[in-house]
């Protein structure tokens, strides 16, 4: 499933046109983002929650040439599935 695909669901679900489908998705999406971009960990009861981790510079090593380089310090989100959703899908897959 895509964007596109949940917009076309909430249109048909709710019975809105896409382009207010496609308001709303983007909406959730960008509160999503912004959430996150501010550091804020976000928790979907039953479906899973999405955090923000932190890594400090550390010294790595370029592949292709070996040569030894500074990795700057980053944030990356991640997600973790919540018991509801993992117990669904491991049902589904059962059947």
């Amino acid at each position: 499933m895509n964007k596109s695909d949940l917009t076309r669901q909430l249109a048909e679900s709710l019975h809105l046109s896409m382009r207010e489908a496609g308001s709303i998705v983007n909406t959730i999406v960008e509160a999503m983002a912004d959430a996150l971009a501010r550091g804020e960990s976000i928790e979907i009861r039953g479906f899973g929650s999405f955090i923000v981790k932190h890594y400090e510079s550390y010294t790595g090593r370029n592949p292709k040439t070996g040569e030894k380089i500074t990795v700057q310090p980053k944030k990356l989100p991640f997600f973790k599935v919540g018991k509801d959703l993992r117990e669904q899908v491991n049902r589904q897959r059962k059947n």
